[in-house]
């Protein structure tokens, strides 16, 4: 029984195989003979060939001499396909789709010799409303192809001459989602000439010619050419960011993929590259798709490069020649477009020379430049203004190198996040020039990513001029370091928007110039915790005349020099904690000369006490010690009836101040006590006592001291020139013990003197006796042994005036009330009175001494007028005698 149903089965399996049999030998008949025409009259297309066979089973076939076009060449939901064929080989033609779907699908299709010009046709959408493609091409095989291939509206998307091409899994129809790339494939190899391929109608690739060799591909003279002026780009892209302009004279790469929209490639090597970018204003938030596709090239070398980067008014904005850059895992989309940096990288190995980037403020050149991913080395760098704004700060300035070193740096959300391990900058010389009127909005640092940290920051043998309103800050031979640089949310509120760790500035030849003073140094250190000074000159930059002429009202000028100043301590000055916590300060031999002329009107505004002017410190100041040492100080004043500036100088002059203080630091000490002592006009011992509490709101103070040994000779400089007063005499001591507040002063004070004397002065400089014998009149000539101790009192504060005027008032009340007594002000009236009298009489004779003269003068002319008279009559007589005796000698 079985083997009967076994029978029957392979009678029906065999008439079955011969039925398919006689199908496909009458299929081939068929087509061999009627195809063309089924063609022609079924489809779009007009084929002709020498040789056809099909394999029905198999879907393979096989065709030579082939020719075709297109019967309707208007038509665009169809491929259009026209040219010629030398051998056609297709395996698993799908028979079905081409028959009842009207549409070309094979896994295999080869060509030999093509000429084709191929028309894409639309996108069809089938019942489902999916997209559906008329031409489907799994494998592709193209031997010595001249291929032209367009969109449907006819404009040429892909061109190439003399083709060798295999391509696998290949996609080439047009897509209806904008900006999709028509075309993808995952393994090829090609070789040709004359490539041209524009996927979109911004951009243009091209090339002379196309090889590849073992998965490396070789493009000769490539180029990514703008489709569009850039006019025409913001015209008709306005939402775009960059228009870019790529040469290279050979490109070469492997592993080329086109799929999904993304161009994958690896080992890319351009030569001699000329990258131009054209950059438009478009925010970042406005930005639409500047880069169409995703790029991802993998082991990027750009072989002496160019790049142009164009500013939107087409001003260069960055320039870079002889240009080598090796970057690995570059990534180009429309993501990356959109960022600070128009890609993303792995890594990467910048070497360039002559790069040039122009901001709206400055230009900046680099001479050569090496970058790394963690380390920049940067040669002959300079930053010069473009234009001269006087509200902003410029920069003109050159550097030997910049180097420096990171341990981190990307752009986040188009914001720099920064990690600095170091900076070097070597040799900085120029000029920093600040706005004369700077804006007051504060920047908002929104491009950085906080925390900026910078671990060491060095700057090495430079000489640099920072300009402030005409005002320039000089330093010579600096040399600077700063570690642990830090800008975060709560440093940018401060004046200085970041924080620092230690730090350490050098510095010879310091020169300050401003106004009315030119300062200077030879030598300035400074570090967080120690200042020294050698060689401090504070000199006018004008004379004592002009000076006079230029301030509306009296003040001061100071000719300074100082042979060391050397401090240590803690401080801070920058931020909103601002401190100054000083241990010590020793000031070495100070040569300083005081000028003040009371020709200009008077200040009238109020002088501050001392302890006051420390307490309006708004930050804590504390001084432990302060030594002034093996100085000299000299006080002058004119007036406008002096003849010359009296001088007062204080030689060997030595001050200790100890707590010197704002009243702020807590725990701190507030009684600053003050010692001085030195040679008065040279001559004289001088001690002083002297202190004060900044936290007495009443400013209460004493002052005490002598001086002994004065010849009063000595203080005639002072009183001479103006006071026209001269002394003799000896002041053996002078002893004061003042008490005062903002409002006055009181106290006591003895002199004990001998032979004290005073001579007025005649204009001339000659002593007038009388007024001078008059004044002695009244003035203790002689203290005797033991003087006793005047009161002095109620002497009232001026407070149009500084400390030292009222200190002065109370020993000039001292002073009367010994020389004169104790109704020292009533004499010192009567005094004046008979002074003054005696000047009116002396006055008065002279006057009449004068009418005497004239009196005396006319009479001698009128003398002189008579006895001229008496001569012209007597030389009148005698010239009549002569004519007379003339005439009687002629008769």
């Amino acid at each position: 029984m079985k083997k009967k149903y076994i029978r029957l089965f392979s009678i029906i399996l065999g008439i079955l195989l011969l039925l398919l049999l006689i199908i496909n030998f009458g299929l081939n008949f068929w087509l061999k003979h009627n195809l063309p025409g089924y063609i022609k009259k079924n489809s779009d297309y007009i084929i002709t060939y020498k040789t056809l066979n099909v394999e029905v089973g198999s879907g393979n076939i096989f065709a030579t001499g082939i020719t075709i076009n297109n019967q309707n060449p208007d038509r665009t939901d169809k491929v259009g396909l026209q040219g010629t064929v030398d051998t056609l080989s297709v395996s698993r033609m799908g028979i079905y789709d081409l028959l009842f779907h009207k549409s070309i699908s094979t896994n295999d299709l080869t060509l030999k010799n093509p000429n084709l010009n191929i028309i894409l046709a639309k996108p069809i959408i089938d019942k489902k409303g999916k997209e559906r493609n008329p031409v489907d091409f799994k494998n592709i095989n193209i031997s010595n192809g001249n291929i032209q291939v367009f969109r449907h509206t006819r404009q040429k998307f892909l061109s190439v001459r003399e083709l060798d091409l295999m391509v696998q899994n290949l996609q080439m129809t047009e897509k209806s989602v904008e900006n999709e790339l028509p075309i993808a494939f995952e393994k090829y190899h090609l070789k040709g000439k004359n490539f041209f391929f524009r996927p979109d109608n911004v951009y243009a690739f091209t090339a002379r010619s196309i090889s590849t060799t073992d998965g490396q591909m070789k493009v000769k003279d490539f180029a990514m050419i703008p489709l569009l002026s850039y006019q025409n780009f913001l015209k008709y892209y306005p939402q775009k960011r960059n228009l870019f302009d790529l040469k290279a004279t050979e490109m070469s790469f492997k592993d080329f993929i086109i799929k999904n929209n993304r161009l994958s490639l690896s080992d890319v090597k351009f030569e001699g590259p000329q990258v131009k970018m054209f950059t438009t204003n478009v925010k970042s938030d406005q930005k639409k798709k500047s880069f169409t596709y995703d790029v991802n090239l993998e082991n990027v070398l750009l072989n002496n490069a160019k790049i142009d980067i164009l500013k939107p008014t087409g001003t260069p904005l960055f320039v870079a020649e002889n240009l080598t850059m090796q970057i690995s895992q570059l990534v180009m989309n429309d993501e990356t477009a959109k960022g600070t940096l128009p890609f993303e990288y792995a890594s990467f190995d910048i070497k360039g020379k002559n790069i040039n980037y122009v901001s709206d403020n400055e230009n900046v050149k680099v001479a050569t430049l090496n970058i790394q991913p963690k380390s920049a080395d940067l040669r002959n760098v300079s930053v010069k203004p473009t234009a001269i704004n006087p509200n902003k700060t410029s920069l003109d300035l050159t550097t030997q190198s910049l180097q420096l070193k990171l341990n981190n740096w990307e752009f986040i959300n188009n914001r720099l996040k920064l990690d600095v391990q170091n900076i070097l900058v070597n040799q900085l010389n120029g000029t920093i020039k600040t706005a004369n009127n700077p804006q007051k909005k504060k920047p908002t640092f929104a491009g950085i990513q906080f925390p900026l940290t910078v671990k060491n920051v060095v700057l090495k043998n430079s000489n640099l001029e920072i300009d402030s309103k005409n005002q320039p800050l000089v330093f010579k031979d600096l040399n600077a370091n700063i570690q642990n640089v830090e800008m975060n949310a709560e440093t940018i509120k401060d004046a200085i928007p970041f924080k620092t760790g230690n730090y350490s500035l050098n510095t010879k030849n310091f020169n300050y110039k401003t106004k009315f003073y030119n300062l200077s140094a030879s030598l300035l250190k400074l570090n967080k915790s120690m200042i020294q000074i050698s060689n401090f000159a504070m000199k006018p930059t004008v004379s004592r005349a002009q000076y006079v002429r230029m301030i509306p009202a009296e003040k001061d000028l100071y000719d300074l020099k100082i042979n060391q100043v050397t401090a240590n301590g803690k401080w801070d000055l920058v931020s909103e904690s601002k401190f100054l916590d000083i241990e010590n300060i020793t000031v070495n031999n100070m040569d300083a000369n005081v000028f003040r002329s009371k020709i200009p009107k008077d200040d009238e505004t109020v002088k501050p006490m001392y302890s006051q002017l420390l307490r309006s410190i708004k930050f804590p100041v504390f001084v432990q010690n302060l030594d002034l040492k093996n100085s000299l100080l000299v006080y002058e004043e004119d007036t406008k009836k002096s003849d010359g500036p009296g001088k007062l100088t204080f030689n060997d002059f030595n001050m200790n101040v100890k707590n010197l203080n704002s009243g702020k630091m807590k725990g701190r000490p507030t009684l600053v006590p003050i010692s001085v002592n030195c040679r008065f006009m040279n001559a004289s011992p001088m001690n002083l006592r002297w202190s004060f509490d900044t936290a007495n709101m009443n400013d209460a103070f004493s002052i005490s001291g002598n001086i002994a040994d004065l010849p009063a000779s000595r203080i005639n400089p002072f009183i001479e020139p103006y006071l026209k007063i001269q002394a003799t005499g000896l002041i053996s001591d002078l002893i004061f013990n003042f008490k005062g507040t903002q409002h006055g002063i009181n106290g006591t004070l003895k002199m004990v003197h001998q032979n004290l004397k005073i001579a007025i002065l005649k204009q001339t400089g000659e002593k007038d006796k009388v007024l001078s014998a008059v004044a002695n009149m009244f003035v203790k000539t002689d203290s005797g042994n033991y003087p006793e101790s005047v009161e002095v009192e109620e002497v009232e504060r001026d407070k149009t005036k500084s400390f030292f005027n009222l200190f002065w008032r109370g020993i000039e009340q001292g002073l009367k009330k010994t020389l004169i007594g104790k109704n020292a002000p009533k004499t010192e009236k009567s005094i004046k009175n008979t002074v003054d009298n005696t000047k009116t009489a002396l006055e008065q004779n002279k006057i009449e001494l004068q009418q005497t003269k004239a009196e005396v003068k006319g009479k001698i002319e009128s003398v002189k007028e008579k006895v001229q008279e008496k001569k012209e009559r007597t030389k009148e007589k005698k010239t009549l005698k002569n004519l007379f005796k003339k005439k009687s000698d002629s008769l």
